[in-house]
């Protein structure tokens, strides 16, 4: 695969996964749509620990397509 490829698509996922921590920060448990995790009917709170996680994963995402977008290491020794 082309390492473009890796890098734009790990953008796209780090932004989406920090989509979903600000979801899980904005929304309480009860509101959270039924088929993400951490749903519970009833409850008021709010996820912050699996909106952490999210934003954890998603920042990870952007620090690979850093490293993965910078100049190739040289291939010869000196």
């Amino acid at each position: 695969m082309n390492t473009k490829t890796f890098v734009w698509g790990s953008v796209v996922l780090g932004l989406i996964f920090i989509v979903i921590a600000i979801y899980y920060w904005i929304t309480p448990a009860g509101m959270l749509a039924s088929f993400v995790p951490g749903f519970e009917t009833g409850v008021t709170t709010v996820h912050f620990k699996h909106g952490l996680a999210s934003l954890i994963l998603g920042l990870g995402l952007f620090v690979f397509a850093w490293f993965k977008s910078g100049p190739a290491a040289p291939t010869g020794s000196q």
